[in-house]
C-alpha cells in the first residue's frame, strides 16, 4: 500500500523508524495534491513547493514530526494567508498563529497550507467567493459538507492523514459523514481555543479533530487538547480510555422530528445495532427533550454568538460584502434582547440536565439528515417534501451536542447508493475517551467504506 493511502499514525512510525524521510514524505504528499486538489479544491492558499522542501529537510521533534498538515481556513496561521472565506480578507495574513496551530506546529506538524471552509464557517456546504467551491471526492460533483469540507475532501482523497476542525453546528461530524471519514467534536473545553475575549458566554464552538482512524483521532487531541488552567471550563489533558461496554441509546430522528431522507435513518439504526455485536448495549430510546425548544434556544444563541463575534467588523460596507446568511444571522442576532437570550440559556440548561440523568452512556442517531447534495446548490430548500425554514434547518441533528457542549463523534457508515453516510453518538459530558475507545472497535471490526 502506498505510505500516503495509510493513517497518520502509520505515516509517523515510518519516519520514526528511518523507513521514509520527512523530505520524501513531503514530496509525495505535495504530488498527490497537484494531482488530486485540481478536481477538489480542498486544499487553499498551499505554500510554496521548495519553501516546503526546505522546512521538511529540518530535523523536528514531537508527536507529529515531520507530518504536512494544512489548517483550516477559519484559523489563523502566521505569515499564511487566512481568509475565512470572506472577501473582505481575500489578503488578510496574521501575525500570529492560533492557539491550536501553534500546537500543531510545537507537536512536529509542517503547515503546508489552508482547507476549505464557507465564508466565516456558516452552512454545512463550503464555497465562498475567495477560494470557490469545495468538492466530494466520492462524487464531485457534490458537496464534500462543512464547515469544515475542506479537511474531510482532503482526508478522503488521501491528500492529508489527518486534519483539524471546528465545530459550531456540526462542523466536524457533516463532512466526516459525507465524505466517509471520522470526525469528533470533543467536550466544549476540553480544546481550549479562545485566546482573548470573552471566556464565559458563547461555549458553542470548539476545535478538533478529524481523520481516517480513531488512533488518529485520539493522537491529535493528545496536541490540541492540553489543560489550560485560564480557560474557566477547561477539562483537559485529553486522557484516552480502554474499551467498556456502553449503553447506547437509539434515538432515531429525535422521534421523527427531524426530517430526513427516505431510507437514511434505517440506514444509521442498522450500524447503531451493529455496535452490539462489538458487546455494546443498543436500546431504543423515546426522544429525551422536545425539539421545537432545542432548535429555538440554539438558533438564538446561535444567532447572538455570530453578532457579538461580528459586532467589531459590522458596518454597512461590510454587510453588503457578506453572504445572505451572515447578514441574516447577525442582524437577528443583534435585535435579539437579553432576556431572550436568558430564556434560551434556561433552556439548554433544561437539556443538560435532563442527558445527564439518562442512563445511557450514548445517544444515536444519523450525523446528518440528508446525503450530499448537488455542489452547485447553497443548500437543500427541502428534505422529505418538508421545506427547511433557514440555511440551516437541515442541519437540526447535530443541535443535541452542540447546544450543551458534549462530545459527539461520527462514525463512517456503509454507503448509500455510492455516497458515504455517518452514524452520530453524543456522549455524556467528559466521555470523549470512551467514544474513541468505541470507534477503535468499530474501525477494527467493521468495515470502513473507502473512496473508489
Amino acid at each position: 500500500m502506498d505510505l500516503l493511502d495509510e493513517d497518520a499514525t502509520a505515516q509517523l512510525a515510518a519516519l520514526r523508524s528511518g523507513t521514509v524521510s520527512a523530505s520524501e514524505l513531503m514530496a509525495a504528499t505535495l504530488d498527490r495534491i497537484d494531482a488530486r486538489n485540481p478536481a477538489l479544491n480542498a486544499i487553499v492558499s498551499l505554500r510554496d513547493r521548495d519553501a516546503l522542501m526546505s522546512e521538511a529537510a529540518v530535523p523536528r521533534d514531537g508527536p507529529l514530526a515531520g507530518l504536512p498538515w494544512a489548517v483550516k481556513d477559519l484559523a489563523d496561521t502566521g505569515g499564511l494567508r487566512t481568509t475565512y472565506g470572506h472577501p473582505a480578507f481575500a489578503d488578510h495574513v496574521p501575525a500570529e498563529d492560533a492557539p491550536m496551530v501553534a500546537r500543531l506546529k510545537a507537536a512536529g506538524a509542517i503547515v503546508i497550507g489552508k482547507t476549505n471552509t464557507p465564508e466565516f464557517g456558516l452552512g454545512s456546504h463550503s464555497y465562498n467567493p475567495v477560494h470557490g467551491v469545495t468538492r466530494n471526492p466520492w462524487d464531485p460533483s457534490r458537496s464534500a459538507g462543512g464547515s469544515s469540507g475542506g479537511a474531510g475532501a482532503a482526508l478522503a482523497a488521501r491528500m492529508l492523514a489527518a486534519a483539524d476542525g471546528s465545530d459550531m453546528m456540526g462542523s466536524l461530524r457533516n463532512p466526516a459523514a459525507w465524505n466517509g471519514v471520522y470526525g469528533m467534536r470533543p467536550t466544549y473545553g476540553l480544546v481550549p481555543n479562545t485566546p482573548q475575549g470573552d471566556l464565559f458566554l458563547h461555549p458553542l464552538s470548539t476545535d478538533g479533530p478529524m481523520a481516517r482512524s480513531p488512533r488518529d483521532l485520539a493522537l491529535i487531541l493528545s496536541v490540541l487538547a492540553p489543560h489550560d488552567p485560564v480557560h474557566p471550563h477547561a477539562c483537559g489533558p485529553f486522557r484516552p480510555e480502554p474499551p467498556r461496554p456502553l449503553r447506547i441509546g437509539w434515538v432515531g430522528a429525535w422521534g421523527g422530528a427531524w426530517p430526513c431522507e427516505p431510507g437514511l435513518v434505517a440506514h444509521a439504526e442498522a450500524a447503531a445495532r451493529g455496535l452490539a455485536d462489538l458487546d455494546h448495549a443498543v436500546m431504543d430510546i423515546a426522544a429525551p427533550f422536545p425539539a421545537d425548544r432545542l432548535w429555538s434556544a440554539w438558533t438564538t444563541l446561535r444567532s447572538w454568538a455570530i453578532a457579538e463575534k461580528m459586532r467589531p467588523l459590522w458596518t454597512e460596507r461590510f454587510a453588503e460584502m457578506s453572504k445572505p446568511e451572515l447578514v441574516w444571522e447577525v442582524e437577528r442576532g443583534l435585535g435579539l434582547s437579553a432576556a431572550e437570550v436568558h430564556a434560551a440559556s434556561a433552556v439548554a440548561s433544561d437539556w443538560a440536565r435532563r442527558m445527564a440523568a439518562l442512563e445511557i452512556d450514548a445517544l444515536a442517531m444519523p450525523t446528518t439528515q440528508c446525503l450530499p447534495f448537488d455542489a452547485a446548490l447553497d443548500w437543500p430548500k427541502e428534505i422529505a417534501g418538508i421545506r427547511m425554514d433557514s440555511y440551516h434547518r437541515w442541519m437540526e441533528s447535530v443541535v443535541p451536542a452542540s447546544l450543551i457542549g458534549l462530545p459527539a463523534l461520527s462514525l463512517p457508515a456503509a454507503p448509500v447508493d455510492g455516497l458515504p453516510c455517518g452514524l452520530q453518538l453524543v456522549g455524556q459530558r467528559g466521555s470523549d475517551g470512551a467514544l474513541l475507545a468505541l470507534a477503535e472497535m468499530w474501525h477494527r471490526d467493521l468495515p470502513v467504506p473507502d473512496v473508489a
